[in-house]
């Protein structure tokens, strides 16, 4: 077997996290290859010594490797995404902070966890992507011009707030005027959507959520349309730019550039191992506090 490792370091409670990965996969002799800057780090802070080819970008991820295991938290594994791309190869999150949606192998279970990766019991959770042209063009979303979780525009440097022309599939929708737009997919409304006001969806969901971020017209309300919806959004307001984000990438856009959002052509694969499931996570993290089966 063959694993790709990524992850960044936070706190010395994250040692024993890294330190029980690596002595079970090389008990278990499996090859692991390391994110380079990752390693880096675990040289530098001595929680290693055992020599480790590297990977640096997307380019060298293949078929090869069986899956990517991310360590860290939700945000880690977004930023694990940009390594993925459309390789086809699956990302399983070790959370070595609070409780997320994507990172869900907790710490105490390591070991039991990854057995049933090696053992192959598993399944496989599709994660829709949208992607993001602009026009006119903008250097600094070419190449990264995809989302896992949302993409979203806000106003910059104002207190104004900015109007977002919404059409869906070449219909006009309305013009929202607030503080920004959220677009969320069904991992994504969990995340920033939900924060405000937006519907929980389960990730198998073929489904968008379109969520107004403060609006002044209050009967703005998250409306949720297929997947398949192409999105454009024409975006005005006082000062001469505004923000886009595509999960925790961010950019400046100019006033009354054209952007265009729509489902990509290639999916992320989720690891999901069956006692750690999306609706586990749901219980305890949001509904009720604690698993409440007897």
């Amino acid at each position: 077997m063959k694993v790709a490792i990524y992850g960044q370091y936070y706190l010395v409670s994250t040692e024993p996290i890294i330190k029980d990965i690596f002595v079970f996969f090389n008990n278990n002799n499996v090859e692991m290859v390391i994110e380079s800057d990752f390693l880096k780090m675990l040289y530098e802070k001595k929680i290693i010594e055992n020599e480790y080819n590297t990977f640096s970008s997307h380019d060298d991820l293949d078929s090869s490797y069986d899956m990517l295991i991310s360590i860290g938290g939700d945000g880690t594994i977004l930023r694990a995404v940009t390594l993925v791309r459309n390789s086809g190869v699956p990302i399983l999150g070790i959370n070595a902070g609070r409780l997320g949606f994507l990172a869900t192998v907790q710490k105490e279970n390591i070991a039991a966890f990854m057995q049933l990766v090696i053992d192959k019991k598993y399944k496989i959770s599709k994660r829709t992507l949208l992607s993001l042209t602009c026009s006119p063009e903008n250097k600094s979303i070419e190449g990264l011009n995809f989302a896992m979780n949302e993409i979203s525009v806000s106003r910059k440097e104002t207190t104004s707030m900015i109007t977002i022309d919404t059409y869906l599939n070449d219909e006009f929708l309305t013009s929202y005027w607030a503080d920004g737009l959220i677009l969320a997919t069904p991992t994504g409304s969990t995340g920033y959507s939900l924060s405000c006001g937006g519907p929980i969806l389960t990730p198998d969901v073929k489904s968008l959520v379109i969520t107004p971020i403060a609006p002044h017209n209050l009967n703005a309300r998250p409306l949720v349309v297929p997947d398949e919806t192409e999105i454009r959004l024409k975006v005005s307001g006082r000062e001469q730019q505004y923000l886009v984000s595509l999960d925790s990438r961010i950019t400046s856009v100019a006033n009354d550039s054209i952007l265009t959002i729509k489902k990509t052509n290639f999916e992320i694969n989720m690891v999901e191992i069956p006692e750690e499931t999306f609706l586990k996570t749901l219980r305890t993290k949001l509904l009720w506090g604690e698993d409440r089966r007897n």
